[in-house]
């Protein structure tokens, strides 16, 4: 077997290019709004999560503060979020999207489902759901197994 067929067949190469690919699949139709993937992932985060702090924000996307808050500045700089004093704390700002950028939500929230039906369109509804439930146990695995990679690591 040519060595690219073997490459192709082993699990973790298939995953990583299917990811590479997704990623730049994806960007392309983020484009078309005037959208990085960096800045969709974080208006996604702030739909589902409105009131988060740049400091949860940063966590749930595996991004350093100062990073965020830089990428903050820019989609504030758009009008596309405030950021509102907390009740209890001074020292901290809570992240809310405007009323513009819901608009931007809706939008990517339809090309990221025409994305998927057209990705996954060789596949049946039944198959879907075996290879959605099969990466949600592998993910799990992973997960369990801890930021060094193992257990006992």
């Amino acid at each position: 077997m040519p060595p690219d067929q073997a490459d192709r067949r082993h699990i973790g190469y298939l995953i990583t290019d299917v990811a590479r690919m997704m990623r730049a699949a994806f960007d392309r139709r983020a484009r078309q709004i005037g959208l990085t993937r960096p800045q969709w992932q974080v208006l996604s985060r702030l739909h589902r999560y409105p009131g988060i702090t740049q400091t949860e924000l940063a966590e749930m996307l595996e991004m350093e503060r100062a990073a965020a808050g830089r990428m903050l500045d820019r989609l504030e700089r758009r009008g596309w979020l405030v950021r509102r004093p907390d009740m209890t704390d001074r020292r901290v700002n809570r992240l809310h999207l405007t009323a513009e950028a819901d608009g931007i939500q809706a939008e990517m929230g339809r090309i990221a489902t025409e994305f998927l039906d057209e990705m996954m369109g060789g596949l049946g509804e039944e198959e879907r759901a075996v290879l959605t439930a099969m990466i949600e146990r592998v993910k799990q695995q992973l997960q369990a197994m801890g930021p060094r990679g193992g257990a006992g690591a």
